[in-house]
């Protein structure tokens, strides 16, 4: 497993977008963002890393522009097959390995599909997890972004029931460090502030409807402020989402998925772009799935993708200055 360290990327390094599920509109979203940007963002070209004929099977692609897996996959639309998952999961190991050793800017995943991966053996529940495991990273943080609103799940792929007992104290400090950090250092905020939602309803209404804001959430904030970070909160999230209440911040941490998501997704559903935090590399994803309903059928639309690779360029370049 490569280091958490890794080598600084030259200002024209490549950004690499992986293929995704083989089945999913993964490699059409790639390939068609590679054309509609002319194969490049800025002054870094773009790269394909996956099988190249489920790339050249949604469009025309040069032949230097793919970074080709050992390990062989079979396009059929909208019919997800894990004989195709150690092919999706190598393009996602190859690109880290590349932008680990400096070899590229960037790495943009399309959406795989967890299932169907874990059919195969594949033993981590989503990109996140696996992109903290190739980097060596203590703990990875996804945040969702766009230009309306940066939002942070606390807990991400775990079901409802499960979620208060999986809030402590250390996850929110650790997790908002993070998240303070990346801002400063990827999005340019210099006196980043940073918003907390609560649990419960009314953010637990002084402990009537819930303890975890009293006992947990904001112990965490308190000893984010003793450490000069600018923290609104626990905050009702049913009033943190409008327009003057995100004025008042840069993020917002949720405790869990559909509390960040939901406000994104109706405000950014095509712009919000999915950013690891606390890697060594940069990594962003669009903000969708594999969409097999649609798959093979010409109704795949690339902004979110597109969205992704400028997000990731622009990181990229900062992180190069």
């Amino acid at each position: 497993m490569p280091t958490s360290k890794s080598a600084d990327a030259p200002h024209d390094a490549p950004i690499l977008v992986t293929m995704g599920e083989p089945a999913g509109i993964g490699p059409e979203v790639a390939v068609a963002a590679f054309r509609a940007l002319g194969g490049r963002i800025g002054g870094r070209p773009l790269r394909l890393v996956g099988d190249a004929g489920v790339f050249r099977s949604c469009g025309d692609i040069p032949a230097a522009a793919i970074v080709a897996t050992e390990a062989k996959a079979v396009r059929a639309p909208s019919r997800p097959d894990a004989g195709n998952a150690a092919a999706t999961a190598e393009a996602i190991s190859l690109a880290v390995e590349m932008a680990m050793r400096g070899g590229a800017g960037a790495v943009v995943t399309a959406p795989i599909n967890k299932a169907v991966l874990m059919q195969a053996g594949f033993a981590f529940p989503g990109h996140t997890d696996f992109l903290a495991h190739l980097t060596g990273a203590p703990r990875a943080v996804m945040m969702l972004a766009s230009d309306e609103l940066r939002v942070i799940p606390l807990t991400v792929h775990i079901p409802l029931a499960a979620v208060p007992g999986a809030i402590d104290e250390r996850s929110i400090f650790e997790t908002a460090e993070i998240v303070l950090a990346a801002l400063q250092r990827d999005f340019a905020v210099e006196n980043p502030r940073l918003a907390v939602a609560g649990l419960n309803p009314h953010a637990g209404e002084e402990g009537a409807l819930g303890r975890e804001e009293n006992e947990i959430i904001a112990p965490a904030i308190a000893a984010l402020r003793r450490r000069g970070h600018a923290v609104l909160g626990p905050l009702p999230s049913d009033t943190m989402f409008h327009a003057e209440a995100r004025a008042r911040y840069d993020a917002a941490l949720c405790m869990y998925h559909d509390q960040a998501l939901i406000p994104i997704k109706t405000l950014s559903f095509w712009q919000g772009v999915n950013v690891t935090l606390g890697l060594p590399i940069v990594r962003t994803s669009p903000d969708h799935g594999t969409a097999f309903d649609i798959a093979g059928k010409d109704l795949s639309d690339p902004r979110s993708m597109i969205a992704a690779i400028e997000m990731a360029a622009k990181i990229a370049d900062a992180r190069a200055q």
